[in-house]
């Protein structure tokens, strides 16, 4: 099944490494017209030193007027991919102020903000459209038969994510009278350079894969894969939903 997004203007957030930068060069390969968004310039002069025809914008989504300024000078997209997101991690005991509003802000707030502002722009053209929400494993349960059901030290960055599945649902509720289709994928630990870091520890690896029934973590190309096909028209009545990409993980 080939895809093409030939005349298709994108829009991928977070594009600058790892999931994202992967989604941006895949859409360039598939025919796109790539907007790679980062808030690391760095990231983005290695991505169109690469990828000459990408355009980068530099921007933290974080700042939620400044991101909106620059957003709206962009002009139309046919689709967007949601990726942006920090990974920080806490024990609930230690979780601080702080770092709960900046996760917050990152993973959450500039989603309904970049969603905001692209897709009244499709809706404004009648001409539809198609949204990716990045999300995580950690937002789901394990199974029902399972003794354990929340990932250690990921307090704030699961309920960001679980209130990315939530946004997701209510967004592909309201904007798929205008034929705008909205998705999440849920992906299991991903071997980018920062979950290889992450992920090192033979022991803390070996606790997570007994719990993948194919025995391994994902690669960056499995999220890839899966993103570009729900963006795509071969998904036109898939809407609303949130894939897991996990291995089996959560089939327990």
């Amino acid at each position: 099944m080939e895809i093409s997004f030939k005349n298709k203007r994108v829009l991928v957030t977070g594009a600058g490494q790892g999931i994202g930068r992967g989604i941006a060069v895949e859409l360039w390969r598939a025919g796109a017209e790539v907007v790679a968004i980062s808030r690391t310039k760095s990231y983005l002069d290695s991505l169109q030193k690469e990828y000459p025809s990408i355009t980068t914008v530099a921007l933290d989504l974080a700042n939620w007027d400044e991101s909106r300024k620059v957003l709206e000078t962009l002009g139309h997209f046919d689709c967007l991919v949601n990726n942006a997101a920090l990974g920080l991690t806490e024990d609930f005991l230690t979780t601080t102020s702080d770092n709960f509003d900046l996760l917050m802000n990152v993973n959450v707030k500039s989603v309904l903000n970049v969603s905001q502002v692209i897709a009244k722009k499709m809706i404004d053209a009648k001409s539809g459209g198609s949204i990716v929400n990045i999300s995580s494993q950690a937002s789901k349960h394990y199974g029902h038969f399972c003794k354990q059901a929340a990932l250690w030290g990921h307090v704030t960055y699961s309920a960001t994510k679980g209130a990315i599945d939530a946004m997701t649902r209510v967004m592909a509720l309201e904007l798929g009278p205008h034929n705008i289709r909205v998705n999440a994928v849920n992906p299991t630990v991903i071997m980018t350079e920062m979950g290889r870091l992450g992920w090192s520890d033979p022991q803390k690896a070996q606790g997570m894969l007994s719990k993948i029934p194919l025995g391994r973590f994902g690669e960056v190309s499995e999220v890839v894969n899966a993103v570009c096909f729900l963006l795509s028209d071969k998904a036109s009545m898939i809407n609303g939903v949130e894939l897991p990409i996990d291995g089996g993980f959560l089939a327990c």
